[in-house]
């Protein structure tokens, strides 16, 4: 049995290097038409804005996939008369931050450092088995990615959705729900939990006051404090059922507007 799960540890580990190799060719190009695509830019390892088109790789149904690469043609790659545009497809190691506009909005993503763990050891009842163990190596093998901007300030945070195994009918869940994660003035990249929220708005006398007197409806008063499996159990009940974007939108708005 122990050289069994040796063999499968093997294989695993196996798909997960064959999974990065094929995210890490750099710059490959392709050729595609000019119509429909959408006006943006790319940052370069060194800072430069480079302005061009912006192909998103995922869509609705598939958001994980913009975190892992984005194509993209700047001006001298287009040709408009041909209708043709050469396109160049970049990693997250390859490039600090990409934009394109969605109407009037632009949508900015950037790279960020960050294992999204939770969702690795969170496996559903449509993921079990070899698919949980897939999902999990899918997680925790993606350590640089695209991360969409959601705020920017003193704290930014920024939307991460979790990656499923193929063909995974986990795929609606995670595209439905993604995860928050923020930095708080360039630290470190984390996820965004309630208990997290209060403790990084905690050197603000003004949010800390809020957040005591229960003016923030998006933080409901933590129940009485308990230790070990208790307290973890509950920990994960409450990150699971928070509305996030909620604490987003008020907290971290206050603090970034009203925090110095």
């Amino acid at each position: 049995m122990r050289e069994l799960n040796k063999t499968c540890m093997k294989k695993l580990l196996l798909m997960g290097l064959f999974g990065l190799l094929s995210l890490n060719m750099n710059a490959q190009e392709e050729t595609g038409t000019y119509n429909g695509e959408k006006y943006g830019y790319i940052i370069d390892k060194t800072g430069k804005k480079i302005e061009g088109v912006v192909h998103l790789n995922g869509g609705y149904s598939s958001p994980w996939q913009n975190q892992l690469k984005v194509k993209f043609a700047g001006v001298a790659d287009i040709d408009k008369v041909k209708n043709k545009i050469k396109f160049k497809t970049y990693d997250a190691d390859d490039i600090k931050e990409y934009m394109l506009y969605e109407g009037d909005t632009p949508r900015i993503f950037k790279s960020v450092k960050y294992t999204n763990t939770r969702e690795a050891l969170n496996s559903s009842d449509t993921s079990t088995g070899l698919g949980a163990s897939i999902k999990a190596m899918n997680n925790l093998t993606r350590t640089s990615q695209f991360a969409e901007l959601v705020t920017e300030g003193k704290i930014t945070v920024y939307k991460l959705y979790g990656y499923p195994a193929a063909n995974s009918q986990d795929a609606a869940r995670l595209a439905e729900n993604p995860n928050y994660i923020y930095s708080k003035k360039g630290g470190k990249v984390e996820e965004l939990t309630p208990a997290k929220a209060k403790i990084i708005i905690a050197d603000c006398p003004y949010a800390k006051a809020k957040a005591t007197k229960g003016e923030y409806g998006s933080l409901k008063n933590e129940e009485k404090k308990r230790s070990g499996l208790g307290k973890f159990i509950r920990d994960e009940i409450t990150n699971s059922t928070t509305d996030k974007l909620s604490i987003v939108n008020e907290v971290i708005y206050d603090y970034n507007e009203n925090c110095k």
